[in-house]
Order: C-alpha cells, then sequence, then structure tokens
C-alpha cells in the first residue's frame, strides 16, 4: 500500500539556474546535489518546513528515463513554459508576492481573490508554472 509522496520531478533547462531561483528566491533548501554514474546529478530541493517532500530538479538529457528524442521535446515545452505546474501554499498571499516579486520572482498578475482564497501565478524561469494560494479559513 502506498502511503505518501515523497518525491516529485519538475524538469528544467539548467539545474544551478533552478537551484539558484528555489533556495535564493524562495527559500527552500537544498537537500541532495550528488553526481552519480555517469554524470547524472542528483539535486534536490524542498520547503523548510516541509521535510517529507523534496522536488527533484532534472535536466531533460538521454538516460534512462528518456531518449534523445523525447528530451528535446521536453526542453521545448520547458521553452514554451507550458511543461510543468503546481501549487503553493502562503500564510499571506499579497506580503510573499511583493517579498518574491522585489526578488525578481515573474508572476503572471496581481494576487487575486478566488472563491477558495488569494491566488498568485508566478514562473519559476524554468518554464514550470505555480500557483501560489492562501485559502481561505474553514
Amino acid at each position: 500500500m502506498i502511503t505518501k509522496m515523497s518525491h516529485v520531478t519538475l524538469f528544467v533547462n539548467n539545474q544551478d539556474d533552478a537551484k539558484n531561483f528555489y533556495v535564493n528566491k524562495l527559500g527552500f533548501e537544498v537537500r541532495t546535489d550528488q553526481t552519480m554514474d555517469g554524470g547524472f546529478r542528483w539535486l534536490t530541493v524542498g520547503p523548510k518546513t516541509q521535510k517529507d517532500l523534496e522536488i527533484v530538479l532534472m535536466e531533460p538529457k538521454p538516460g534512462p528515463l528518456m531518449d534523445e528524442e523525447a528530451a528535446q521535446a521536453v526542453r521545448l515545452l520547458l521553452k514554451k513554459g507550458v511543461l510543468g505546474a503546481g501549487a503553493f501554499e502562503v500564510d499571506d498571499c499579497h506580503k510573499t508576492y511583493h517579498e518574491l516579486k522585489a526578488k525578481g520572482v515573474q508572476f503572471a498578475g496581481a494576487p487575486e481573490e478566488r472563491f477558495y482564497g488569494i491566488e498568485a501565478i508566478m514562473k519559476d524561469g524554468m518554464g514550470n508554472w505555480f500557483s501560489m494560494t492562501q485559502h481561505k479559513p474553514h
């Protein structure tokens, strides 16, 4: 029986740039940064407050997961900004929006009221988009 998810993979066009974004702009911590056999780099980050989830920042390269044709297709989708997506929860969407915007994080627009709370959509610069959401109190 599956009990939880521990890792999620995000494809990125440059692991060093992605590491810089997630650590220096979002405040995540590096969990693992190791070069493995064949030059494969295992790079994971995660929110400091959520130790049981790691985000694998992976460059699309041919190897055991994909051939060159698939890697090229993933790189194209990243370039178009239509590949990855996710959601981050925040306590104060407006405050976090202003803090991240001051650090150069790209947003589709200012936070907006939604039926579920306040949301702003941001981009990681690698082609992945995220909802940043402050949920309404229950």
